[in-house]
């Protein structure tokens, strides 16, 4: 069943997505599963493109999106795939969530973490140039796209952006390409292309219902509660920015909207995050 009256939350307006084609990468996954649910609620046409899921179980069967949704599994790292899905469906409205998200994953498997979140999103900025119903393209990054440099503020979208393990330097490479594709092929200036707002937005660690996922910390804290365990806190001395999965969805439906409706204004890299 759908999550009940998403539709309401965060100021966002039912009236603006009824009825708009939106395509979503990475569908099946935790953040991913809230969202087709949320846009669903608001009346918009979703295709999700995605790989099965992940975790067992997994929030996407558990609510049975793929009820409410046009489903198909697919691989980003397959860019011919990725287009045909993406052209068949002539979406209005791209949001791509599909990574490898798991920070600690990353260091068993780089090459896999770039390839998705790098290589992947390149594939999938390339679709979008190829299909010409897209108006908007939402891409949703990291925080730990910047260098770390272990200041008291919060990072702003200015600062240098860096990675000192596989994950953080694959987001950063994945702001690198949004922006190499924003400025050659999406800008107004553009002789070879067309201009298209591309905006990403980077949220830094969510927690919410349905989050099966390993190596996260509410997980693992639910999970050991659960089978009366020790939780073992990996980094007890981090100090991390949280937000519920609803805040961060709410920040990137707004992005997309403002995008769709300012243009070339809001194409840029934006912060979601808590107040300090």
């Amino acid at each position: 069943m759908p999550i009940s009256d998403p539709a309401t939350a965060f100021r966002i307006e039912p009236a603006f997505w009824s009825g708009k084609r939106v395509f979503v990468t990475g569908h099946t996954g935790f953040k991913g599963t809230w969202l087709v649910h949320w846009l669903s609620a608001l009346g918009a046409t979703c295709r999700g493109y995605s790989r099965a899921p992940e975790t067992d179980p997994s929030m996407f069967e558990l609510t049975a999106a793929h009820e409410i949704c046009d489903h198909i599994v697919g691989d980003i790292r397959d860019g011919a795939a990725l287009a045909r899905a993406m052209a068949d469906f002539a979406p209005q409205i791209v949001l791509h969530l599909a990574a490898q998200p798991i920070v600690r994953y990353s260091y068993a498997a780089p090459i896999e973490t770039f390839e998705t979140n790098v290589m992947g999103t390149a594939h999938l900025l390339e679709a979008c140039r190829a299909t010409d119903s897209v108006k908007t393209v939402g891409g949703v990054s990291s925080d730990k796209c910047y260098a770390n440099s272990e200041w008291e503020y919060g990072y702003r979208e200015t600062d240098p952006l860096g990675g000192k393990d596989p994950y953080s330097a694959s987001k950063a490479g994945t702001e690198i390409v949004t922006q190499a594709w924003r400025s050659s092929y999406f800008s107004e200036d553009s002789a070879i292309g067309r201009a298209l707002p591309v905006a990403s937005g980077r949220a830094g660690n969510v927690f919410g219902g349905g989050d099966y996922s390993e190596a996260r910390l509410v997980p693992d804290a639910v999970r050991a509660a659960t089978a009366g365990e020790p939780l073992v806190v990996r980094a007890p001395g981090s100090v991390r920015p949280w937000q519920h999965c609803l805040e961060s969805l709410g920040g990137y439906l707004r992005l997309a909207r403002a995008c769709y409706e300012g243009g070339m204004e809001y194409a840029r890299g934006n912060n979601f995050g808590p107040a300090n």
